[in-house]
């Protein structure tokens, strides 16, 4: 396989851990354009890249160092969706929010996010443990999990309310989703993109979002179907079959934004 074909086949995860790092799919796209450019331009850099996933990262994690500050100042006077997500950025330690997303969304080992991060595994593991507790003091919400797999929805029920959450209602099909959100409105959806009776997840979410912005995550075994870059792509897309710590991370994630709607 070509350097460009290894590197187009992580692309699609990178820019989706560029956008939950960022909290914008503008500004994580063009850390990552400016990730390529740098490795275009710097031999060294370009050949290490035939390493794979753990060098891609590491080259892009040096880019979004070296500039978060300055990007950070450039919008301290956003107002609006960004700005307001930034603002709630400051709370979290970046270099802690990068371990938790390289160990759970992006599921590298300590020792692999460790040499991403270019620091000792051990740091690491304590900066994973000190973003969740940073995260999980969000306050609780009513959850919608859209899930036609019984087991897959016991599953995502249990987690939810062990992290303090209420679940406001299940639903197998759009109809039902549809049926949840005329009751009661959710403050965090879960949702899978191939439905029981042929319907789609993604219908549901849209019918959700036209009543008001409410944080999205997608949990799917299809998730090319999401990262093809021809639409607005969902900030928190989970795989299947997903890790516990994957989901809940996700779920801290999307609570402290306060929405998931592509940012532009």
């Amino acid at each position: 396989m070509s350097l460009g074909d290894q590197v187009a086949a992580n692309l699609p995860y990178l820019r989706r851990y560029a956008r939950a790092l960022t909290g914008s799919q503008n500004t994580g796209d063009a850390f990552v354009r400016a990730t390529l450019e740098a490795a275009l331009s710097d031999d060294d850099l370009k050949q290490s890249l035939e390493g794979g996933r753990v060098p891609l990262y590491r080259a892009f994690n040096k880019v979004w160092s070296s500039a978060y500050m300055e990007v950070e100042d450039e919008r301290s006077g956003d107002v609006g969706h960004e700005g307001a997500a930034q603002d709630r950025l400051k709370a979290i330690t970046p270099l802690n929010r990068q371990a938790l997303l390289l160990t759970t969304l992006e599921d590298f080992s300590i020792p692999d996010a460790a040499e991403v991060m270019d620091m000792d595994p051990a740091d690491v593991e304590s900066m994973v443990q000190e973003a969740v507790e940073e995260i999980d003091r969000e306050s609780a919400t009513s959850v919608l999990i859209i899930e036609d797999e019984p087991l897959i929805s016991m599953q995502l029920e249990d987690l939810v309310r062990s992290l303090g959450h209420d679940i406001c209602g299940t639903a197998a099909t759009r109809t039902q989703a549809q049926e949840v959100v005329a009751e009661q409105t959710p403050g965090l959806v879960l949702a899978d993109i191939q439905l029981a009776d042929g319907s789609s997840g993604l219908d549901a979410v849209d019918d959700i979002l036209a009543i008001g912005s409410v944080p999205v995550i997608f949990i799917t075994a299809y998730p090319e179907r999401l990262l093809t870059g021809d639409r607005p792509e969902p900030t928190y897309l989970v795989t299947k079959p997903f890790q516990e710590s994957t989901v809940r991370a996700a779920i801290s994630q999307a609570l402290f934004f306060g929405s998931s709607r592509p940012l532009s």
